[in-house]
């Protein structure tokens, strides 16, 4: 018996920015896999439509409103989840966001913005989870979902790629702390995907264009193909996968943009 398996059957997974997009897809596709989901987003309605489709799988769902830039609401929110449930097995850092300014043109305000929401949030979730993770002796896993931009250089978004960038690297020290607890830490680094917050962008023939021009593959992304990835790190099929980032990127960072 060779291949491991990909079960997340009686696992409690937490998935921050959950109301849609690639927070939906991961976590409806984490409950498809077997496990639990909490759901964590700003927008109470989004997150109840995740809960309503996760239910409908036959697993739980637990919805906590949450602003994850708040360390006290993320502090409520893992005590939350860890008195429901009692304990944490998956942590998916999916929340994030952009402001497409030129470098030039970049506020303070946009700057501590994306900041707080894709990192500060990402390492405040983490910290809170690994200490669960650390103290209930059976590990965990911790996933970051970070981008392209933080591996190659993108036009536009200075402050997105640093805070892609931070996470990359941030997921490397947290896994060479925290291996000795059994907590996997690793990254998913996603090119452009169909979602609500690309569609727009996707809209424009001539931008669809140049991304597919450094695509190896010639297309974007669908959000299914994000799911295998993330159910392969959670589970023990990724066991010996430790403080990676993978590139779910149809080729892209073979050559950059």
């Amino acid at each position: 018996m060779f291949l491991p398996s990909f079960s997340l059957e009686r696992k409690k997974a937490i998935v921050t920015g959950a109301g849609r997009g690639i927070g939906r897809a991961l976590a409806v596709g984490l409950a498809e896999a077997g496990a639990d989901v909490a759901l964590l987003s700003r927008t109470e309605v989004d997150l109840h439509e995740t809960a309503r489709m996760i239910e409908g799988l036959g697993k739980k769902a637990l919805v906590i409103p949450t602003d994850v830039t708040k360390r006290e609401d993320v502090q409520g929110a893992i005590q939350k989840m860890v008195k429901e449930w009692g304990g944490i097995d998956i942590l998916i850092n999916n929340a994030g966001m952009n402001i497409r300014s030129k470098a030039f043109e970049v506020t303070d305000q946009e700057w501590n913005t994306i900041m707080d929401t894709n990192l500060r949030s990402a390492f405040m979730m983490s910290q809170e989870s690994g200490k669960i993770m650390k103290d209930q002796g059976t590990g965990g896993r911790i996933i970051s979902i970070t981008s392209v931009g933080g591996h190659v250089a993108l036009r536009t978004g200075v402050v997105y790629a640093a805070t892609k960038a931070a996470l990359i690297q941030m997921t490397k020290v947290l896994a060479l702390e925290w291996g000795q607890y059994n907590i996997n830490v690793n990254a998913i680094g996603p090119w452009y995907f169909k979602t609500p917050l690309t569609e727009m962008l996707l809209a424009d023939k001539e931008y669809v264009n140049d991304i597919l021009a450094v695509t190896p593959l010639k297309r974007v992304g669908e959000l299914p193909e994000l799911v295998g990835p993330v159910v392969f790190l959670s589970s023990s099929a990724g066991d010996y996968v430790h403080g990676q980032t993978l590139f779910v990127d149809g080729g892209m960072t073979i050559q950059g943009f």
